[in-house]
């Protein structure tokens, strides 16, 4: 009986020792915590927005950049939230701005691998497989696509570990109904697009506070963000019959359309990803779209 108690005991304490392990591991995997988080909700507007088509400084430059190489493979991570957790803090267009930006790479410029993150859909361990699936997948000379349309957030405490005082946040679903918002920092995302083996990576965010996601810069990227750092997003049905201010202009109107087209480049399509934000920055009210371009001269998705 003794021994019996005593190999009890040794069992006992291997767990107790192996505990924390198992805890550290989980934990790398668990959205990063923050403090004083406020999450800034997109504007929805009633009623017909008015203003636009204001002169600004061009991001095209008219001159393309190189070309994706023959065999070169795209791919593309679109998510878009508008039935959030709860009922107060649902959008109503978010999902459009997904489906839309979706249509545009696969009927406009061709991509055949796109993967459409919506709504519950749209979890925090959702977005960050199909990051890592991308990365598993994409080599030198592709390129790759990442949009998101919904909520922002900031918040203290520096979550991600990056040294800034204020971090901010695109908003991720839960995973059910029942859960609560789960925030994806700008350094974690960071993070996983790092070491990416695609040559081109661009990024579209249509959320408040998306100016604060050149965290993400690096050569041969492009940002295009719907606000600035501290600005808020707007949607309405007069935009598109229900969009986002930033992807109606910058997506539907100025790449589908074709309003964007301001230098012939005897392509087809021809909108690069700069006109197209220059379009949207033109046309936008209420919020001033920003751009972080380390792509040399234009870029043709």
């Amino acid at each position: 009986m003794k021994k019996v108690f005593i190999a009890i005991l040794a069992v006992a304490l291997l767990l107790l020792l192996e505990a924390p392990i198992a805890l550290a591991k989980s934990e790398k995997d668990r959205p990063l915590p923050a403090t004083d988080v406020e999450l800034v909700k997109k504007v929805t507007l009633k009623g017909k927005p008015g203003g636009g088509a204001k002169p600004v400084r061009q991001a095209a430059t008219g001159t393309l950049g190189d070309n994706l190489g023959s065999g070169a493979k795209r791919y593309a991570i679109v998510v878009g939230i508008s039935d959030y957790p709860g009922t107060g803090s649902d959008l109503e267009y978010a999902d459009d701005d997904a489906l839309e930006m979706q249509n545009a790479l696969t009927t406009l410029y061709g991509y055949t691998n796109v993967i459409l993150l919506k709504n519950m859909g749209a979890s925090y361990d959702a977005i960050k497989g199909a990051i890592g699936d991308v990365k598993g997948k994409a080599e030198a000379g592709d390129e790759v696509v990442f949009f998101f349309s919904g909520h922002g957030a900031k918040g203290k405490g520096d979550p991600d570990r990056d040294g800034e005082k204020v971090d901010e946040a695109i908003v991720s679903h839960y995973g059910n109904p029942n859960g609560d918002f789960v925030y994806i920092w700008d350094g974690e995302l960071r993070e996983w697009f790092k070491e990416f083996e695609a040559t081109r990576i661009i990024f579209i965010f249509d959320s408040c506070l998306s100016g604060g996601m050149t965290d993400l810069a690096a050569q041969d990227r492009v940002i295009n963000m719907a606000t600035t750092e501290s600005g808020l997003g707007y949607e309405s049905s007069d935009w598109g019959g229900g969009h986002g201010q930033f992807t109606y202009y910058f997506v539907e109107q100025g790449m589908m359309a074709g309003n964007a087209d301001r230098y012939d480049h005897n392509n087809n399509p021809d909108v690069t990803v700069e006109e197209a934000f220059d379009y949207a920055k033109a046309n936008c009210v209420w919020q001033t779209p920003t751009i972080s371009d380390s792509f040399n001269n234009d870029l043709l998705l």
